[in-house]
């Protein structure tokens, strides 16, 4: 199948987030935390975006943060998946109190706003990467339970299912070679959906205050920061809010095409 345009802007769009994230030492002008000019100077050849509100160069600071919203947002979407995938394939293999236990479980805390819950667990823990990954990562994991436990209940009742139960093989085999391959399409373009929103909700926290913590740089961090800038007519604020709209839209570029391949479930086995 080829690749759409749209699709193919995305990958790359995409795709140079990434490598910016990656070599982002390499790439940035400044160092992170460098008062290199004044405060909100406009573009110039010494900084192509401009300075923030205590002279630092935006562009650096998109770069370092684009690296440490893009890690943040990576983690807790891998494990939201696993977890919730896991969960999920569980749910729909052994039913009975199994799944009901698990799906009540899930409905009540999708039933408390995840925004709620995150800023009352970060109020009492400690601020740092590893507990912000955590929280967003088991928060997140109740989406994606729903989702593998939907996909998975499709598959359990197929043919090669029954009879891989009927050879006597285990749970665990059921899950990881009969359900898992036949569910990643699903899951993978899921996966692009669920990282946005991680990188939307960790720019959210940290605009509120309780995300990422200096010195570290994040682009919801950066808005909070530069937010007083708008009243004067400074784009300080709107580099990074645009930096969150481009990546999610590149994201959900490629994401729509991995769903729109997805046309139905496989009718055999998938490994």
């Amino acid at each position: 199948m080829k690749m759409p345009l749209s699709a193919l802007i995305g990958l790359i769009l995409t795709g140079c987030f990434v490598f910016c994230a990656v070599f982002a030492q390499l790439l940035a002008p400044y160092p992170l935390e460098a008062i290199s000019g004044g405060v909100w100077e406009g573009p110039s050849s010494a900084h192509w975006l401009g300075t923030d509100t205590i002279g630092r160069d935006i562009l650096s600071r998109l770069i370092y943060g684009g690296q440490i919203t893009i890690f943040v947002a990576l983690a807790s979407s891998v494990i939201a998946f696993g977890l919730g995938s896991f969960l999920g394939f569980l749910a729909a293999v052994r039913g009975g109190w199994v799944d009901q236990g698990l799906s009540r479980g899930v409905d009540l805390m999708m039933a408390i706003p995840s925004l709620i819950v995150a800023l009352v667990v970060l109020s009492v823990l400690p601020l740092n990467l590893t507990v912000l990954i955590l929280v967003i990562g088991f928060l997140d994991a109740t989406r994606v339970f729903r989702l593998a436990r939907a996909v998975a209940m499709d598959i359990a009742v197929m043919d090669y299912v029954e009879a891989a139960r009927l050879r006597g093989e285990g749970q665990g085999w059921i899950i990881f070679r009969e359900i898992l391959p036949n569910a990643l399409s699903p899951l993978v373009a899921e996966f692009g959906l669920r990282f946005i929103f991680a990188v939307l909700f960790i720019s959210t926290l940290s605009f509120l205050g309780l995300g990422i913590q200096p010195p570290l740089a994040d682009w919801g961090g950066m808005v909070r920061e530069n937010k007083d800038g708008l009243i004067y007519g400074k784009s300080a604020a709107l580099m990074p809010a645009l930096a969150i709209a481009l990546l999610a839209i590149s994201v959900n570029l490629v994401a729509d095409w991995i769903l729109s391949r997805t046309t139905s479930l496989k009718g055999g086995r998938g490994a």
